[in-house]
Formats: C-alpha cells, structure tokens, sequence
C-alpha cells in the first residue's frame, strides 16, 4: 500500500492531484481507516476555513483609524 502524506490529501481535497495519484487515493480511502479518518479531518479543515469571516473586527479597524489619526502630521 501507497503512504499518502498529509500534502497529498490536501491536494486531492483542492482536486490538484494528478489522476493516476487521485486513482490511488480514492482506492486507499476505501481499504485505510486510518487514511479515511485522516482525509476526513482535513476534510473537515477545509470546510471551516471556507466559512470564515473576512471582515476584520470593528475594534481593530477604529484601532487602526486612531492610530492614523494619532501620528498623521499636521497639515498648514
């Protein structure tokens, strides 16, 4: 059987592996508990990381603002 690193799987999830190596860890899924539970948590991963906020916090943008405001020079 094909060790497949965790590289491998992420990139099977993102569908950039080659066929023959998708071919193969499709096969190893089915036969490697220990492979599928492995996949499952990058599954998983990949999951939450599509449902994050992209927006910064209101705190860090007034933070910011504050900032500027605090150390822009002086206009004449």
């Amino acid at each position: 059987m094909t060790l497949f690193t965790p590289e491998d799987l992420v990139m099977y999830i993102y569908h950039e592996s080659t066929p023959e190596k998708t071919a193969a860890i499709e096969l190893a899924l089915q036969q490697d508990w220990t492979l599928r539970e492995k996949y499952e948590v990058l599954q998983k991963a990949v999951s939450s990381l599509e449902h994050t906020i992209v927006a910064p916090r209101t705190e860090a943008v007034l933070n910011v603002l504050n900032y500027a405001r605090e150390t822009a020079p002086e206009s004449v």
